[in-house]
């Protein structure tokens, strides 16, 4: 789940996306030469891809490489038809190789940085924390030396700080106001050098003319419509890529991975099996109690083969609920007091995957239960092979956030949300009274925001969670009261 307010969250899927228009793309592009050789460019930020597209058609389509990061799935699909390689993620959680690109097209998102759980920030500075300082923080070890930037970013952006920072890692800075004037945008060039390179006069008087422009647009002479001086030469490739790829997988693209690579590694259970490991017999059989509590708390774990040859993969949990229980007592004068109590329920979850060859649910996602199901209980069959998920959510919650308040709570291990959510999304509404329950089912149909209220025992003072889903089913929000 990210952390992010729900506004931002809106602002991010909806508002967050400022391309560059074409005018001011077109004059950019007239500013760069290419070099003999195999050019490898990038954009960290790609949108649709347009604007790098663009570029390496500019600079000779057949010799460019064209390499993308793009947060929303539907621009993150289109510009896979552009370029070369798309990575649809956050940059944050990407693996790139440093000093792999001649070309770095930034046109980061704008906007003021939110806090982590921890109260910290994700970059390094004293300044005002930024989104654009964030990208150029993250980008900028990507770009080779002697490799040329193409900076788009508001103006007033350019603090002290973030003045230095430019001036400090860049020869040849040139600054233009962009030809569209609507975000107040500027566009920075300049060629990557080592400190020590730089020529100090210069640097200094870089420096003051970015806080210049920072202070007044007008400072910065428009992008000319053609370029009359020595023109920004992407420098070819002078290494192998080993390293762009997404961290962290969501379904879809695990999918998407397995099919491309032909299957799983072939050191498949080396990964998920207990290589090395010899484990020791029980001391007496185990009952049903026992092995229901051993996968539970995963001591049962990797790849199961089953007498009847099915295959699994199982990983354990444990999760903590809430049972709710009312009492109602009255006094000598008849007045009648109700009193709630919440009871810890600690609740097994068992999964595997099925991996049986040939198997019709091969890659279904099981539920393993040895719970008795009658009064004789399973058997020993029906413990083994388990019960595939037949239960869908009744909504797609969108992207998933949560206030720093909920976060917080969750990574100090003071509130588990997940049984909350799965309640949300099954349209179990929680303690809402009857008539924003049926509110809640005409949305289903009608695609209103869906709204559910449940009670927690959590420290610090939280009694209640609200989980909140969007009219679009863009976003789903976890949040307390008080954070409304």
């Amino acid at each position: 789940m990210a952390l992010i307010f729900p506004r931002l969250a809106r602002n991010f899927a909806r508002n967050g996306y400022f391309p560059t228009d074409e005018v001011t793309l077109e004059r950019v592009l007239l500013a760069l030469a290419p070099s003999p050789g195999r050019m490898r460019i990038f954009d960290p930020c790609a949108g649709e891809g347009e604007a790098l597209a663009e570029a390496a058609h500019a600079l000779g389509r057949e010799a460019v490489e064209a390499y993308a990061v793009e947060y929303d799935r539907e621009r993150a699909d289109h510009a896979r038809t552009l370029l070369d390689r798309t990575l649809h993620s956050d940059l944050m959680d990407t693996m790139i190789s440093r000093q792999s690109f001649g070309l770095l097209w930034l046109n980061p998102p704008y906007g003021d940085l939110v806090a982590a759980p921890s109260g910290g920030f994700q970059y390094e500075g004293k300044g005002r924390r930024r989104l654009e300082k964030l990208f150029y923080q993250c980008t900028l070890p990507l770009l080779q030396y002697g490799g040329v930037m193409v900076l788009i970013i508001p103006h007033y952006v350019l603090d002290d700080e973030f003045s230095g920072w430019i001036s400090n890692h860049f020869a040849e800075v040139r600054v233009f106001a962009a030809a569209d004037r609507t975000f107040k945008q500027v566009v920075i060039l300049g060629i990557r050098v080592r400190r020590q390179d730089l020529a100090g006069q210069r640097h200094k008087e870089t420096r003051q003319h970015l806080r210049a422009i920072a202070e007044n647009l007008d400072a910065a002479p428009e992008l000319p419509e053609v370029w009359l001086e020595e023109p920004y030469q992407v420098i070819s490739a002078n290494r192998e890529l080993e390293h762009f790829y997404r961290l962290s997988l969501e379904p879809e693209q695990f999918a998407q991975e397995i099919q491309r690579l032909g299957g799983l590694w072939p050191e498949f259970n080396l990964h998920f099996g207990q290589v090395g490991q010899t484990p020791r017999p029980p001391v007496r059989e185990l009952s049903e109690w026992h092995l229901a509590l051993a996968l539970a708390a995963g001591a049962i774990s990797g790849v199961v083969r089953s007498k009847a040859g099915r295959v699994l993969i199982l990983k354990g949990d444990t999760y903590k609920d809430k049972v709710s229980k009312t009492e109602f007592t009255e006094d000598e004068d008849g007045n009648v007091t109700e009193t709630r109590i919440l009871t810890d329920r600690f609740i097994p979850m068992i999964r595997a995957w099925e991996m049986t060859p040939g198997s019709p649910i091969q890659g279904r996602i099981l539920t393993i239960s040895s719970s008795p199901v009658n009064g004789n209980g399973d058997s020993e069959g029906d413990r083994a092979e388990g019960k595939p998920e037949d239960q869908p959510p009744l909504f797609d919650p969108g992207n998933l956030v949560m206030t720093c308040g909920v976060s917080d709570r969750v990574q100090r291990g003071l509130l588990d949300p997940k049984p909350y959510l799965d309640r949300h999304l099954a349209g179990d509404w929680g303690e809402l009274d009857e008539a924003d329950q049926k509110t809640n089912q005409r949305a289903l149909k009608q695609g209103e925001r869906l709204f559910s209220s449940y009670d927690i025992d959590c420290p610090e003072g939280e009694t209640r969670l609200w989980i909140i889903t969007e009219c679009d089913r863009s976003v789903t929000t976890l949040l307390f009261p008080s954070e409304y």
